[in-house]
């Protein structure tokens, strides 16, 4: 982690004083599983309020103690899912997941030594899976060091505000102004949501 915060604070003197200011990096890391995957999808367009509840419902309204697996989502009714106050898109979305990974499609363990690009390929071609929680999957189950997720709002909020622009930027403004961090993006990324404030778009927070 040394090597990757030297690099940026050499490259960047924006990322320099985001360091300086925010200190020690200190990710919480998610386990590279079903339940992982799930949350992501909860989590895609809704605060992380409201990402927490539904998820803590979701978990209290399955079997099996709870465990967050395909199995056990496809035997919880989907009136059950509407009742906890998933929406109708979010239920189909889940329990299409469910399925792809209950029917052997879907691999998350092959997906641990997997490519970035094939991770994204392989999540994304399944519905309600888009780009941005391909990026979540990679950098807080997968641990890759070098994502960037361009489309997230917390990023392109917090690149706005540091940088000093004005207007928000668009994704292709903030990969050109993330080309110095390469190959440390996700660390960078991180800092990144961590100047919003505390547990700021940083992902495992939302079930603390």
């Amino acid at each position: 982690m040394r090597k990757a915060l030297s690099h940026l604070k050499q490259n960047d003197p924006v990322m320099r004083r985001l360091i300086e200011r925010l200190g020690p990096y200190r990710i919480e890391y998610a386990p590279a599983d079903f339940s992982t995957l799930v949350r992501s999808i909860v989590l895609q367009q809704l605060s992380g309020k409201v990402a927490v509840t539904l998820y803590r419902r979701l978990v209290e309204a399955l079997e099996d103690g709870g465990a967050v697996t395909p199995e056990a989502i496809l035997r919880l009714p989907e009136h059950r899912m509407r009742a906890i106050g998933l929406s109708g898109a979010k239920i189909s979305y889940i329990r299409n997941a469910a399925r792809e990974c209950a029917e052997g499609r879907l691999d998350l363990g092959r997906l641990e030594t997997a490519p970035d690009e094939e991770v994204i390929r392989e999540l994304t071609r399944i519905k309600g899976i888009g780009t941005w929680t391909a990026h979540m999957y990679l950098i807080f189950a997968l641990r890759r060091p070098d994502v960037l997720p361009v489309g997230d709002l917390g990023i392109r909020v917090a690149v706005h505000r540091e940088y000093h622009l004005p207007d928000l930027p668009a994704p292709a403004e903030v990969e050109r102004l993330g080309r110095p961090w390469r190959p440390y993006a996700s660390v960078a990324s991180w800092y990144l949501w961590r100047s919003l404030g505390d547990g700021a778009g940083l992902y495992p927070k939302t079930d603390s």
